[in-house]
């Protein structure tokens, strides 16, 4: 038996963890060690070979991240996920530049420039789209107003979060509750949603 680590890129979500967990273990892999990015793994080389894995991974869309930036990246998109949609507290929000800072040690100047270099758009743009969507989500709650929501989600005022959210979604945030379903987006897919 083998023990080997993994970075994987988009694997950011539970769902995804559990997606790669049943189709390796379905292989004979067994799962030491599985959080968002990354998967520590024993297998037989003599039933699977770690080419094998690898594809697995890749056909679903969770490849191995063999270069240091691409796992920064990676390391980025998971902090950013965890402190806007996962964090307890949404108000921490407010400094979300010392969070990353401090979650990966570097200067934000360095995240943004590696994020910039890998994604199809800026470190900032990611996080506003995440935004979005977590206020798509507090919207569909329907236990917020709309002013507690830009106070949550750190926007100086309604019609700040108001602008921001038809400028980058296309809708007004009234249009949106009318048609909530049609205009949700998936967490995994934030870099690709400039394409949409």
């Amino acid at each position: 038996m083998q023990i080997h680590k993994l970075h994987i890129q988009n694997m950011l979500c539970h769902c995804c963890l559990k997606l790669v967990k049943i189709v390796l273990e379905q292989e004979g892999v067994s799962i030491l060690k599985i959080k968002p990015g990354f998967i520590e793994f024993e297998f037989d080389p003599d039933s699977i070979s770690l080419e094998k894995i690898e594809s697995i991974l890749t056909e679903n869309g969770m490849p191995p991240i063999k270069s240091r930036e691409l796992q920064i990246v990676e390391k980025i998109k998971q902090s950013v996920i965890e402190l806007i949609h996962d964090s307890g507290n949404v108000d921490s929000i407010l400094r979300k530049s010392d969070y990353l800072v401090e979650k990966l040690a570097m200067s934000y100047q360095q995240m943004s420039k590696i994020f910039s270099k890998h994604e199809n758009i800026t470190l900032e743009k990611y996080i506003i789209l995440n935004k979005i969507e977590k206020i798509k989500e507090l919207i569909d709650t329907e236990e917020y107003t709309l002013s507690e929501i830009a106070y949550m989600m750190d926007y100086s005022s309604v019609q700040y979060l108001s602008n921001q959210f038809k400028k980058e979604t296309g809708i007004t945030v009234s249009e949106y509750k009318k048609n909530r379903n049609k205009h949700k987006k998936i967490v995994d897919d934030i870099t690709d949603l400039q394409d949409d």
